[in-house]
């Protein structure tokens, strides 16, 4: 019977292996068809007016991205079959596929129709009589797993029993990128993926409850069910730093789009990289929403009025500025309501205006004439005095400019924010050259909005465009003239205009795609934003993305009580009210996929023992808990680090080991591992082909490791700009095991009370303290307690806790 119903299986793996081979038969006629007419548009003459590049481009473009499409989906194409129950069969994967006669190959796991797959139970099945789940290696399927909903419609030879296509996917090693979860979100994820687009929507989940994947999955979602106004608009996804960034760059084009902008919030604003904020107390008082009026002020203070009256000189004449003149024209150009360097344009107009009209009464008077004197205005305006007089008066600046003088001048700091004491305002100074801070670039934005276009100040020569374009209007004309005699012999003359020309020797622009002229333009309007780990972002950061995406539109995922901003605020609520009131709806996850029980608890323990309200997910998996190992000295820290990841990289074939640690240790940790594990060892730095990388609370936010490492966590724990929201976040990367080294002490909670003890296992005292949810080394050795629990992980096909 056994040998019956291993032959049933093999010939349905064998099926289900021609019909996938089928599937990526036709991917690679496709991308063969795109690269072909790729090729025919770059080498077709399309003519040389602007009209016909454009249409080249656009064809360029459209097959640019196709095949850029068609190769993002390499990776398990095919990885569900859906059997319904009026006898219908449909497979689903990453891209939608057809025959060339149209006939359906593979389902696009975003259409309505796959919903199904994602969402039906036991209870509701969907009109469906089984799920399968096809395991991928590459191109290969290597086996099937049966989800059946009607048994009476299948013969039980029929039905193909696995191990679970989830367990399978989380038990997988980690490679140092994301990886899609589209195989196997589950139905709350995928409520939440399908959800509408408009209006601003929350999810919070505890570590590991798929928040990233279930964000990146409904980005990609929203760009296939909306394409007509997302592919206009665009879709901005913000992260708290370039690593994450880097870490999930790979998934939207693996499950098919390529044009989405991503952005940490350092980069928010075009062409600046903000640095860390080294005080705490300074991250916070930027990024309050007091900072709207303190850089309003900034900038009305760069519209001044004169101390006394100045007398100028203008071609051998003389003209007095005075303040009333001066306060007459500020307010006619405030009362433009334009920015400060646009409105600039009306303050200088009135001041020369009226200088123009009392020096030339001046003149009329004493020549005895009504002469009009009308280019006195043009003498004044190239007059060097009247321009430093108005240029002291109110100068053009750019966002920089104005943040990096209200933070390196005194004058103006203490101008701007009248409240603060001297303490605060020694604090705040830097010098005026200092780079601009992660909390500066949302100062910038606000400063962008206020200042306005610094080219239309006035400062650049005016019609710079219009001058060059009839400079090449006169060559082409000389040309034309120079050739006419070889025209006219060939009955030419004519046939070539000046303008035709022009155009033709005119480089043409490049053609950008949505994303990339989003990315480079502060004032661009998004179809749609995701914030991941939207716990970090400040009152000031808020405003700005809330400017970024005018209609509201956001997918805002994170956990509270993961914060590691200072400025950060402690519930949704608190931080989006200002700005949409109550409308936003909260959703929930409610299961951890990531890490095992026993170090999901440590975690919450130690988080709840330093003040932390977090939520307990329930874990799907068992493991090992938290190995503790005590360093002999402060010395001897970096040597136990070492000898942790050593012991690491023996039990993994293949996986990721992440080293956490406080950023003054970063350097050290980092040349210490590298001298014992030359070439593996990725410090400051980011690297697919390394496997350990060492990496401060902040950068790891959102990312995940096969085994974690955490160097000194009561120092990490204690770190004003952190705390225990990063510490939390530290020993919550691991899906497999945990270790806590230091010199110290370790932090309160991580040992499970007596009654905690009792509770998961009845342990009584004096029993094997790794029953108690801990395992413990000794200094200089490796030694390892035999965990609790052990068999339980066993039987779940987890790894198993390290030994000596």
């Amino acid at each position: 019977m056994e040998d019956s119903a291993a032959v049933d299986v093999s010939r349905q793996l064998e099926d289900e292996r021609r019909y996938v081979a089928g599937a990526y038969a036709r991917l690679d006629e496709l991308r063969e068809l795109s690269d072909r007419e790729l090729r025919k548009v770059r080498t077709t003459h399309f003519g040389g007016g602007h009209q016909a590049r454009s249409e080249r481009d656009a064809f360029a473009t459209y097959y640019e991205d196709r095949l850029a499409q068609l190769n993002s989906v390499d990776e398990r194409l095919v990885f569900g079959r859906l059997d319904t129950a009026g006898g219908e069969r449909h497979y689903v994967g990453r891209l939608g596929l057809a025959t060339e006669d149209h006939q359906r190959l593979v389902l696009d796991w975003r259409a309505r129709e796959a919903g199904a797959f994602y969402q039906a139970t036991a209870a509701n099945p969907m009109d469906l009589v089984r799920r399968r789940h096809l395991i991928m290696d590459g191109r290969e399927v290597t086996a099937l797993e049966d989800d059946v909903f009607d048994p009476e419609a299948l013969s039980g030879d029929d039905v193909v029993h696995g191990e679970g296509a989830l367990i399978a996917a989380l038990n997988s090693e980690r490679t140092g990128r994301m990886t899609d979860i589209v195989a196997t979100i589950q139905a709350e994820q995928d409520r939440i993926i399908r959800a509408p687009l408009s209006g601003v929507r929350v999810v919070q989940g505890g570590p590991g409850t798929g928040k990233t994947a279930v964000a990146l999955h409904r980005a990609a979602y929203l760009l296939y069910e909306h394409r007509e106004r997302l592919a206009k608009s665009g879709v901005l996804i913000v992260g708290p730093s370039s690593s994450f960034l880097w870490y999930i760059e790979r998934v939207l084009p693996a499950l098919g789009e390529t044009g989405v902008v991503m952005s940490s919030l350092a980069d928010l604003y075009p062409g600046v990289h903000g640095t860390v904020e080294e005080d705490p107390w300074v991250a916070r008082w930027k990024s309050g929403l007091h900072m709207v009026d303190v850089v309003r002020r900034a900038v009305a203070d760069r519209q001044k009025l004169p101390e006394r009256t100045q007398w100028l000189s203008v071609d051998g004449h003389t003209v007095k500025l005075d303040r009333a003149l001066v306060r007459r024209a500020r307010e006619r150009a405030r009362a433009t309501g334009k920015p400060h360097n646009e409105a600039r344009e009306t303050f200088v107009k009135v001041v020369v205006k009226e200088l123009a009209d009392a020096l030339g009464a001046e003149l009329n008077e004493k020549s005895g004439s009504t002469m009009d004197r009308s280019y006195l205005r043009e003498d004044l305006r190239q007059s060097r005095e009247v321009r430093i007089a108005l240029n002291l008066l109110w100068l053009p600046l750019t966002p920089q400019q104005l943040v990096s003088q209200l933070f390196g001048k005194e004058r103006y700091l203490r101008s701007a924010a009248p409240d603060l004491t001297d303490e605060q305002v020694a604090r705040l100074l830097r010098p005026v050259d200092a780079p601009l801070t992660v909390a500066d670039v949302a100062l910038l934005d606000e400063a962008a909005e206020l200042l306005g276009d610094f080219d239309t100040a006035g400062i650049k020569v005016r019609g710079d465009r219009a001058v060059e374009e009839r400079k090449a209007q006169e060559s082409a004309q000389k040309a034309l003239e120079t050739m006419a005699e070889g025209f006219e012999d060939i009955g030419a003359q004519g046939v070539v205009t000046v303008e035709q020309l022009t155009a033709f020797n005119a480089e043409a622009p490049h053609r950008v795609t949505a994303a990339e002229a989003a990315s480079s333009d502060r004032t661009w309007a998004y179809g749609h934003v995701v914030v991941d780990e939207a716990q970090e972002l400040s009152p000031m950061q808020w405003r700005v993305l809330m400017r970024r995406c005018p209609l509201k539109s956001f997918t805002v995922v994170g956990d509270i009580a993961q914060a590691g901003n200072a400025a950060a605020a402690t519930t949704w609520q608190g931080a989006l009210e200002p700005f949409v009131g109550e409308r936003f709806t909260l959703e929930e996850l409610t299961v951890n996929y990531r890490t095992p029980q026993p170090i999901a608890d440590a975690a919450v323990r130690v988080a709840r023992a330093a003040g932390l309200t977090v939520s307990h997910p329930t874990a799907v998996r068992d493991g090992d808990p938290p190995v503790l190992v005590p360093a002999a000295s402060d010395d001897a820290v970096t040597e136990e680090v070492v000898a942790s990841v050593g012991r690491e990289l023996e039990l993994l074939s293949g996986g990721l080991v992440g080293v956490v640690c406080p950023g003054r240790r970063i350097a050290a940790v980092g040349s210490a591992l590298e001298r014992a594990f030359p070439g593996l060892v990725a410090a400051g730095m980011r690297s697919l082909d390394r496997r350990i990388m060492v990496l401060t609370p902040w950068d790891a936010k959102g990312l995940e490791f096969d085994s974690v490492v955490v160097v000194e966590p009561a120092e990490i724990e204690a770190d004003p700009s952190g705390g225990p929201g990063n510490l939390y976040v530290a020993m919550t990367r691991p899906t497999q095991r945990l270790y806590l080294v230091a010199a110290h002490s370790m932090p309160a909670g991580v040992e499970p009370a007596e009654t905690d003890a009792a509770t998961h296992g009845g342990a009584p005292a004096g029993a094997d303290e790794a029953a108690g949810g801990v395992q413990h080394t000794a200094p200089g050795g490796v030694q390892h307690t035999a965990p609790g629990g052990d068999d339980g992980a066993a039987a779940s096909g987890v790894v198993g806790a390290p030994r000596a």
